[in-house]
């Protein structure tokens, strides 16, 4: 969230990993006892009175160290600027991921149908690319679209993605309008998939996906960014909301700004003297940063790195 809004600033964002648990705790105990025992007369002879206490406390106290390091050099180009792979956003549909909500925000063009885009020269989408994602969600809605995964022998997957034949007309009819959009084979059910460019293909999807960086470039021109800021040249102008009424289109994101700490906040950050965050009302849009959190974990295109070193100290 905070590097969403410092991209929105101009500020480079900065990504911690966790290298290092420190674990350190400490027991304290003490005890006390008291016995008096008196004439309660005053007297030689009478009645004694007796008395005591004992009094035991502890104290308990965890403090362990978390030792953070930056994503740097090629963990961070890796992570960060590489382009995620078709197959995990078809396996984000697959797992019941809406494609409407999805694919705005991952796909860039896909067979040379282009996405919107306001990172650098503004630019709508195609209205193709709006119906076609809607055809897609329908198609999903009706369990019409598999996914399947093949690896090659240079260990890379193949994807492939189904359109599965309906008996409905209206599924049919939709079925075939994407066929048309993206120029495929009306006669073919089963399409592989491909990062890159528009080949002229029939029998082939290309997509060209958005890295992490791009997305939050993408996402940051949507912050509700103060005025002020915006006529000192402190931030850019970013999206009007009303560009998404008239493409009729939802809008992805809303990031509030506000001076003073938010009542009921999702999530919030502080960045430049104000208050950034995502209504805890506003379900589209705590689903979609839900959704680039998910991207953040499966955009790790790394070999597996060592956990972190957990060290307990004895004694």
């Amino acid at each position: 969230m905070l590097n969403i809004v410092k991209l929105r600033y101009g500020d480079f964002p900065v990504f911690l990993d966790v290298s290092q648990v420190i674990a350190g705790y400490s027991f304290s105990s003490s005890a006390q006892a008291s016995f008096n025992a008196a004439n309660a007369s005053g007297g030689t002879i009478g009645q004694f009175a007796v008395g005591g206490g004992l009094l035991a406390q502890g104290t308990y106290t965890d403090r362990p160290t978390v030792i953070y390091a930056p994503l740097t050099g090629n963990v961070f180009l890796k992570q960060i600027m590489t382009p995620i792979q078709p197959s995990a956003l078809l396996f984000m549909l697959q797992s019941g991921y809406a494609a409407d909500l999805i694919m705005p925000i991952v796909v860039n063009s896909i067979n040379g149908v282009n996405n919107a885009s306001e990172r650098g020269v503004s630019r709508p989408a195609d209205p193709q690319f709006i119906r076609m994602v809607q055809l897609i969600r329908d198609l999903q809605l009706a369990d019409r679209v598999q996914v399947r995964l093949e690896r090659a022998k240079d260990a890379n997957p193949n994807a492939f993605i189904s359109l599965q034949p309906s008996k409905d007309p209206q599924l049919a009819a939709k079925s075939k309008e994407i066929r048309a959009i993206l120029h495929l084979n009306p006669e073919l059910n089963e399409f592989g998939v491909y990062y890159g460019g528009d080949l002229g293909k029939d029998n082939e999807i290309s997509i060209m996906t958005r890295s992490m960086l791009q997305i939050m470039l993408e996402l940051g021109t949507l912050v509700q960014v103060p005025a002020p800021d915006i006529a000192a040249g402190e931030a850019t102008p970013g999206v009007v909301v009303t560009q998404y009424a008239e493409a009729q289109a939802p809008v992805p994101l809303k990031i509030l700004s506000g001076n003073a700490p938010p009542k009921d906040a999702y999530v919030a950050v502080r960045y430049a003297d104000h208050w950034f965050w995502i209504a805890n009302t506003d379900i589209r849009s705590k689903y979609i940063f839900d959704v680039v959190m998910l991207l953040f974990s499966i955009s790790e295109t790394s070999p597996p790195t060592s956990p972190p070193q957990v060290t307990v100290p004895l004694g």
